[in-house]
């Protein structure tokens, strides 16, 4: 095969996993630390990502705390505005034509004055920075699983009041590990009705079960990571004949400990399966990899080949929420890609 060994950044593709704070640069992060007079940990002041591990709740929690404090250094709107802007153009620059970029509003909302302003200000943000950059960009509203159930339906109730201010699904993320899934039934319920996509988290830090209750509770069209369904046969069937796209972040499951190395994340495994992937970055600022990166993992440690890559960013595209004019524009880039 001619040309193996394509620039991975000049491959059109969508962004469907990144998190809103972990999405930050690391010297925006210093700026707005000394801006603030915030004392960061001394993890995110170094030149290297933290060592995580996050397969025990120490390690979970250490994660937690990293990302509690690089998220109390955004106290202004203009700290969001920079925040999407620098996303955007990291995505630009990696070749992203398409970015849904994932929030909980209820943690902004203490400093930006309330839960409904703290969203107007990131939907406003996302805006601008779609209309500076040209990188499409949507808003899923993310519950945390560490919350109660009853603050999970309040934002998914506001997530579809603002379906027409870019806001395109419904997420949950934290702890896999607590929190049923089937608790969250009825907030992903009023998102589904209310046109938003379901996108939870699930099998990454847990197992194919978490997975499963991901499909059967919350009628999940895509799940966030979704890597562990590789261990149950017939859950892999499941997320091929239905279509579920798994947006996987191998960077940051070998961040977490979930798997030892790159080349153990069963990425071969999902794809020859057929289920439909969208590799993420999940949270460059804590794992110290952007979206091309995980491209480039997957050709250095699992040998795929430029086709295989551009069938990638085809699933990826077509996982999206993206509209079809968007969608037909990024999949003839593709092609283009291959055909150079």
């Amino acid at each position: 095969m001619e040309h193996e060994g394509r620039d991975v950044r000049q491959l059109p593709k969508a962004h469907l996993h990144l998190h809103f704070t972990g999405s930050m640069r690391p010297t925006t992060l210093l700026d707005l630390a000394d801006k603030y007079g915030v004392r960061l940990p001394e993890a995110l002041t170094g030149a290297e990502p933290p060592k995580l591990r996050a397969t025990d709740e120490r390690g979970w929690f250490r994660f937690q705390r990293l990302y509690d404090a690089a998220r109390s250094c955004l106290r202004e709107p203009e700290d969001i505005q920079r925040l999407v802007r620098e996303a955007a153009e990291e995505d630009i620059a990696d070749g992203s034509g398409w970015l849904e970029i994932q929030v909980d509003p209820t943690s902004y909302a203490p400093r930006l004055g309330g839960l409904i302003p703290a969203l107007e200000i990131i939907l406003d943000a996302v805006d601008s920075a779609s209309r500076e950059t040209g990188l499409g960009m949507r808003v899923l509203v993310a519950a945390n699983r560490m919350k109660h159930p009853l603050d999970a339906r309040t934002l998914a109730r506001l997530a579809v009041r603002y379906a027409d201010r870019g806001v395109v699904g419904f997420g949950l993320s934290n702890d896999e590990r607590r929190g049923m899934a089937r608790d969250f039934d009825r907030a992903f319920a009023i998102a589904r009705e209310g046109g938003l996509l379901s996108a939870p988290h699930g099998g990454e830090l847990t197992g194919p079960s978490s997975v499963r209750d991901c499909l059967d509770d919350l009628d999940a069209h895509r799940v966030g990571h979704g890597v562990r369904a590789a261990e149950d046969p017939r859950l892999l069937r499941r997320l091929a004949e239905s279509g579920v796209t798994c947006e996987v972040c191998p960077a940051s499951n070998v961040a977490l400990g979930v798997y030892e190395k790159p080349s153990d994340v069963p990425l071969r495994t999902l794809f020859d399966a057929g289920v439909p992937m969208a590799l993420g970055a999940d949270d460059p600022l804590l794992f110290g990899s952007r979206l091309a990166d995980q491209y480039e993992l997957v050709r250095r440690h699992h040998g795929f080949t430029d086709a295989e890559l551009a069938e990638l960013a085809r699933q990826s595209v077509r996982g999206s929420a993206a509209p079809e004019e968007v969608k037909e524009k990024l999949l003839s880039g593709v092609e283009d890609w291959l055909a150079a």
